[in-house]
């Protein structure tokens, strides 16, 4: 054996001796994992997206953003967007926290890549072709103003006009108080044309997700002929403190979440995101409308 063979490796000490072999440090891409707010379980992210952005430890649904919720339920590339020429304004020119709401705007397009709170468009679900509006919770709260409430009118317009199936994902922080009455205004609007939708026979299925509430919960999100939740998923109008002290009493426990508004009978059935698809077909072939 050389004396190169016998020679120990690695970095050298004072004394002569190998030391202990430094292992490199190997980095961890950002995002690669996640914790679930409901179980804390470290969870890995490709494995969260591949079961539908459900957490496989609890099933906590977390939120999606309205492009994702597309792809979710529709076939691929079916999905014809509409009415996305519709651009919000500043009817106001409200400002708060030293930003115009201008600003906030622009900042919630360059974050989500969508011009306002809500796509629309046909699509074909499991082969049916439907009407359908996907709201985003990612842009401004999914909060219901002008251009949302104008959207969603014009798709129901469309549906009644093509007596196409409707179903519309809610998910908002309610209506948009930057725009004051012209905001409030589209709870009357959206509701009126729903009512000449279900004058002319359509079907029109409500899917709520977490959270749904404020003016969308008390216009559209409830007026469904069918009306889906999804598991564990925040429904009402007022928040939960508003409600305790004006009524100067303890809520029940799970108050304004899906399963409790499924006892007392404000939704028809709550829906693992998993089943959704499969489910709105179901729907649409056994009411036949």
């Amino acid at each position: 054996m050389s004396q190169a063979d016998s020679e120990p490796t690695g970095p050298y000490d004072s004394s002569g001796f190998a030391g202990p072999t430094k292992r490199e440090k190997r980095d961890i891409p950002d995002g690669l994992w996640m914790r679930c707010p409901d179980c804390e379980e470290m969870l890995y992210r490709k494995t969260v997206a591949e079961n539908h952005e459900v957490c496989p430890e609890c099933q906590h649904h977390f939120r999606l953003s309205g492009t994702r919720r597309i792809t979710q339920l529709t076939d691929p590339d079916s999905f014809e967007e509409m009415f996305s020429e519709i651009a919000p304004a500043d009817p106001l020119g409200f400002t708060w926290d030293g930003k115009t709401l201008v600003d906030r705007i622009s900042a919630e397009q360059a974050k989500t890549g969508q011009t306002e709170a809500v796509q629309t468009g046909v699509a074909y679900v499991k082969g049916r072709r439907v009407a359908l509006g996907a709201m985003d919770g990612d842009w401004l709260m999914g909060s219901l103003g002008s251009v949302v409430g104008e959207k969603i009118t014009r798709l129901v317009e469309f549906a009644t006009e093509e007596k196409l199936p409707l179903v519309i994902v809610c998910v908002s922080g309610g209506a948009r108080m930057h725009e004051g009455a012209l905001s409030l205004m589209q709870m009357a609007k959206t509701s009126a044309a729903l009512g000449r939708f279900d004058s002319a026979g359509g079907l029109f299925i409500s899917v709520l997700s977490d959270p749904t509430t404020g003016g969308t919960t008390a216009s559209f999100a409830m007026l469904g002929d069918i009306i889906i939740a999804e598991p564990k998923a925040l429904i009402g109008f007022a928040g939960q403190r508003v409600i305790a002290n004006t009524i100067k009493s303890e809520l029940p426990e799970g108050f304004q979440r899906a399963e409790f508004l499924l006892e007392h009978g404000f939704v028809d059935r709550i829906v693992h995101r998993s089943e959704l698809r499969s489910e709105l077909a179901r729907l649409i072939d056994y009411c036949a409308r």
